[in-house]
């Protein structure tokens, strides 16, 4: 029997959220970002050594890099750098070519590199960061990403990870906001503020000095160094209360040392009709991987007729719903199942049979605001080939997929200029999209309860099955505990509050069809 080696345990009774840091904790990028500025500096510092009849003398990853540049914003590291071997350069302006020897020009020739890395060469992804992200969040923890890149978008986008976290502060952010660079502990503080959460109900996660030292500094709960290559010794010694080689060695409080599979809900029908006994049974589902395949573009997200069938016949026997981040209309567009109930825009919008139609108040206060900002955004971002502005009727998202990478910061620059005159609002993240939303504490858990009790359905004779195959529907399955049946639809294990799984749309659309007779006998 294996088990696992834990170093610390992070209790989920202690804390509410865990802040990462994106390079070197979540993805490989630090080395790319590493290379890069020695490509950069090495080019300026030979050309500068010719001018001055002096000896090159090159920029060193292991000295250079760690002191002077990581975890640093892009300007704050070339000018500290610099500094250190005695040069001063202009400061430039933001429009400065990447060819000008000015910080802005520096800068740019460095940043136009490390985004020509990543489109050739990709992101590695560290997968015991990620399992620790889904144990977190099983856990009913909040997430939060702060990266000093203003690339931070681009890198989680490329990897399918930006829905993952709640909030995230990177540097593009940092500029709109002035937010000092590390050791300076103000972009995790905002991180924390964002999240709702005081600094010492946090958890920090870092891999550089300077981090360390910020997450000390903002007196944070606990602050965890990664040494992936060494240097413990330093974290420690900068400030972590803990330090480790990898994330395999950190757990959350309840984690059991070997985990039993999650029993297949196909295989397993057996027992949940045995809970199932005496009680009415009500469906919910998901989506965008549930109900349908994921697909590279979610207009591509069709629903198979076959998928179709089945879920018509559900509805024929019991209630069943639909909640999707979509908008109401796209959605209903998308199913065409005039028997079941939508949730819309993550439960704010509400429609089904025999003309139901419930909107939270909520929601509707928020609608003048994000008139507004919709404006905003289209007067400022209209005229970039390739971006979308979506208004849909509770959120804006600006949708950046055909947009040049190079421009991605200008957007979001934009994005979050737009955020900050409206208060009202926050900023959030899908895939290739920053969405602002209400600034409500509202997630899929909330809109699930909320459907029950608009379809009065949270009676004490009534199972709700809620599945779905996304980190934001862990929420729906923590709302169910005790009262319902979650069951996530995955590829491959993972920490969740689920009880039961299935494999993929086509294992959920023989569920709902093995579900069908016996709904006939509950109801």
């Amino acid at each position: 029997m294996a088990y696992r080696k834990t170093a610390c345990t992070i209790p989920a009774s202690s804390f509410e959220a865990v802040i990462f840091d994106l390079d070197g904790v979540i993805t490989d990028t630090a080395s790319v970002h590493a290379a890069a500025w020695k490509r950069m500096f090495d080019d300026f510092l030979s050309g500068h050594a010719a001018r001055k009849g002096v000896p090159f003398q090159p920029f060193e990853i292991e000295t250079d890099y760690r002191l002077y540049v990581d975890g640093k914003p892009r300007l704050d590291g070339l000018k500290s750098f610099l500094g250190s071997r005695g040069i001063a350069l202009p400061e430039g302006r933001p429009e400065d070519p990447p060819g000008a020897e000015t910080i802005h020009g520096l800068g740019k020739r460095k940043n136009a590199d490390f985004l020509k890395q990543i489109q050739e060469q990709g992101v590695e992804v560290y997968g015991s960061t990620v399992d620790l992200i889904r144990s977190i969040k099983k856990h009913g923890l909040k997430t939060a990403v702060i990266s000093s890149s203003k690339s931070c978008a681009m890198i989680l986008d490329s990897v399918n990870l930006s829905d993952l976290f709640d909030v995230r502060v990177d540097g593009v952010d940092a500029e709109i906001l002035g937010i000092p660079g590390k050791p300076a502990p103000d972009i995790f503080l905002e991180a924390a503020r964002q999240l709702k959460v005081k600094p010492g109900r946090a958890v920090v996660i870092e891999d550089a000095v300077s981090g360390a030292q910020a997450g000390r500094a903002g007196k944070f709960g606990l602050v965890i160094g990664i040494a992936r290559t060494g240097g413990k010794e330093s974290l420690l010694a900068s400030g972590a209360h803990v330090a480790v080689s990898d994330l395999t060695e950190i757990c959350v409080a309840g984690d059991l040392e070997t985990s039993e599979p999650l029993p297949s809900a196909l295989e397993d029908f057996g027992t949940i009709a045995r809970q199932a006994e005496g009680k009415r049974i009500a469906v919910f589902l998901d989506y965008d991987g549930t109900l349908t395949p994921i697909v590279e573009t979610p207009d591509r997200a069709v629903m198979p007729e076959e998928m179709r069938e089945a879920v018509v016949k559900l509805s024929r026997h019991c209630p069943v719903g639909i909640i999707s981040g979509r908008d109401l209309k796209d959605v209903r567009d998308k199913v065409r199942i005039d028997s079941i109930v939508y949730a819309g825009s993550h439960g704010f919008d509400i429609a089904g049979p025999r003309g139901l139609q419930a909107e939270n108040t909520v929601g509707e206060e928020f609608l003048p605001v994000l008139d507004r900002a919709e404006k905003e955004l289209s007067r400022k971002l209209g005229s970039i080939p390739g971006l979308l502005v979506e208004r849909k009727k509770f959120a804006i998202a600006t949708h950046f997929r055909l947009v040049d990478p190079g421009r991605v910061e200008g957007v979001e620059k934009v994005v979050d200029e737009v955020a900050a005159g409206h208060p009202e609002l926050r900023k959030a993240y899908g895939k290739k999209i920053f969405e602002l939303q209400p600034q409500i504490d509202w997630h899929k858990g909330e809109a699930l309860l909320a459907l029950l009790r608009t379809l009065k359905l949270d009676g004490g004779d009534m199972l709700p099955i809620y599945i779905g195959d996304d980190v934001t529907d862990e929420d729906a399955f923590r709302a169910l505990k005790g009262r319902g049946i979650g069951i996530v639809v995955w590829d491959r294990p993972y920490e969740t509050a689920a009880a039961y799984s299935l494999k993929n749309p086509e294992e959920v659309r023989e569920f709902l069809l093995q579900l069908i007779p016996f709904c006939r006998r509950s109801s």
